[in-house]
């Protein structure tokens, strides 16, 4: 019953359940948060369930009504490497735990990384691991939950809490499935990126390299990337949304403008009005001059596109038939194994290319090689591909 879940808001509560997470294999996690006014997410409520069925068993952590609340515990039991660390989509999560506490749970199960090679299609959302594995449902009413409002309804906290314990479910079936199939270290594999702290961490000088530009000219991209550098500190600095400051269009306006003082700021068509005056203002004006000023040798440099006038296209297409039957052989969506760039990139000759690394050589990159060589060939039998070795 609702009125039976555990809301934890002291660090010694929160220290007890960790302590006794400990002696399990595994914990199940997952987070509700806001970030639509904020820059950094801003945490609402943890989820935490360990394998049983007792209401002990599964607890919300609520960081608002337990504002003194240390979450300390919580960090010292995602660095013991004796318990998995479950998550669902971690992306998101992991971000809000490596911003706030400087810690990247280990080891860590992605259940959506998980899935994607056991045959559950690219992407495979939660609620649909929860119908096909738990044989449940997800009430969906408290979806556009405002997670920082206090008191949460019974139906909120049950909503949230069901993040966690169908997760029990999903985890144990998807660790096996790998284990039989052998594909534990394909996960294993995926799971570097996530591991990373650079991936949750956007500096303010590459910040430019998130923004599309239709011009590589060397200057232009000189004045974008100040422009974003301003941006991402200004932002960062005051906790708000990058948005808030500028949106995308407007950098690339003020680019190709150049203003030089406020008035030629005024000007400006995509400008929000807080921009065109005080400090948001001096940093687009002061930006926009080191990027003129820029000297030759410190430019941005970008690599030139690549020219796919000379690619084999028939090789590509052999390629791309390959692929389709070795996705289908091995149960795994095909944008998983290898994207149609890198298709065209290996039909070019390109050997650094994902597609041909790790457990996705395995699969399809060796063989595509050796199709590329003239080593194998394919052959249609009915409605199935096969593979002939020549």
């Amino acid at each position: 019953m609702p009125s039976d879940i555990i809301t934890i808001t002291t660090t010694d509560e929160l220290s007890a359940f960790c302590e006794r997470a400990k002696d399990f294999p595994y914990v199940t996690v997952d987070t509700e948060f806001l970030r639509e006014r904020t820059y950094y997410a801003k945490l609402c409520l943890i989820q935490l369930a360990i394998p049983g069925d007792d209401r002990n068993d599964a607890v919300l952590v609520d960081p608002i009504a337990g504002a003194d609340m240390s979450l300390e515990p919580l960090y010292d039991l995602f660095r013991d490497e004796n318990v998995v660390k479950v998550f669902h989509a971690a992306r998101q999560d992991l971000e809000i735990f490596y911003v706030e506490g400087g810690v990247i749970p280990k080891p860590l199960f992605d259940t959506q990384v998980a899935a994607m090679v056991c045959d559950f299609g690219e992407q495979v959302g939660y609620e649909t691991l929860v119908r096909k594995i738990a044989k449940a449902t997800v009430d969906k009413s408290s979806r556009f939950t405002d997670w920082s409002r206090r008191p949460l309804s019974d139906a909120q906290k049950l909503y949230a809490l069901a993040d966690v314990t169908h997760l029990r479910d999903i985890y144990e079936y998807l660790s096996k499935r790998l284990e039989r199939t052998g594909r534990k270290p394909w996960v294993e594999e995926e799971m570097a990126i996530l591991l990373a702290p650079e991936t949750y961490v956007v500096d303010p000088e590459s910040a430019w390299r998130r923004v599309k530009v239709r011009s590589n000219a060397p200057k232009f991209l000189a004045i974008v990337r100040e422009l974003a550098k301003f941006r991402e500190t200004y932002a960062q600095e005051r906790n708000i949304p990058r948005s808030r400051v500028y949106k995308d269009d407007a950098l690339l306006e003020l680019a190709s403008t150049k203003p030089k003082d406020e008035r030629d700021i005024g000007k400006s068509r995509l400008l929000l009005r807080d921009a065109r005056k005080g400090p948001i203002a001096e940093g687009i004006v002061a930006a926009v001059a080191i990027g003129v000023s820029c000297p030759p040798d410190k430019l941005p440099k970008v690599p030139p596109a690549r020219d796919r006038s000379s690619m084999n296209s028939a090789l590509a297409d052999l390629l791309r038939v390959m692929l389709k039957a070795k996705a289908e052989e091995v149960g795994i969506a095909q944008k998983l194994i290898a994207t149609a760039s890198d298709l065209d990139d290996i039909a070019l000759g390109e050997r650094d290319v994902l597609a041909l690394k790790g457990w996705r050589s395995e699969v399809f990159g060796l063989d595509a090689l050796r199709l590329c060589g003239g080593e194998l060939a394919l052959s249609c039998s009915g409605s199935s591909v096969k593979i002939i070795e020549l």
